[in-house]
């Protein structure tokens, strides 16, 4: 009886340990991936985007998300903007060639998914906290940042019709 009730439970732990390991999964960034961002007098996509994802939806603590975007990768739709996005006047690509952002936290509050994490955009980092779903295998996102906290767009005589706040919609497929 005693040989029965340990075999019960060596594959009662051999089961839990299989559910426990297949629900923590290393995600990649699919290049189907849209960054969308939007302000007063500015729109367009970000189309270079990579990053890393460990998602563990039963232990949201033990996950951890990372991304970087190619901030030469900037399409407004418009050449010339396309070519000041990229100048020393706003993001200054050849100096700052990238917007990363790294997890420090992933937490549910109020049934939303959160991400905290340090944001740097220019050579500026900030903490932020993103709310974010995530289904079908898919991150989505909906948040805005203030394009002054990280000193874009601020040389002197720099056009004021730019909103300070720039919304993003983010939609990131992941693949195994």
């Amino acid at each position: 009886m005693k040989t029965i009730n340990y075999l019960f439970l060596a594959g009662a732990l051999i089961l839990f340990s299989a559910f426990t390991i297949a629900s923590t999964i290393n995600w990649k960034v699919s290049d189907k991936h849209s960054v969308k961002f939007s302000g007063t007098e500015v729109e367009g996509v970000f189309k270079t985007l990579e990053g890393d994802v460990i998602l563990d939806q039963n232990d949201l603590s033990a996950s951890k998300l990372s991304f970087t975007i190619d901030v030469n990768s900037i399409n407004t739709g418009n050449g010339m903007k396309n070519k000041h996005a990229v100048s020393d006047k706003w993001f200054d690509a050849e100096k700052y060639p990238t917007i990363t952002f790294n997890s420090s936290e992933v937490f549910k509050e109020e049934n939303q998914m959160k991400v905290k994490g340090i944001m740097t955009i220019h050579g500026v980092s900030k903490e932020m906290t993103i709310p974010f779903s995530f289904s079908d295998n898919t991150i989505k996102s909906k948040f805005s940042v203030q394009r002054l906290d990280f000193k874009v767009g601020t040389m002197k005589g720099m056009s004021k019709k730019v909103s300070d706040k720039i919304s993003l919609d983010v939609t990131i497929p992941l693949t195994k």
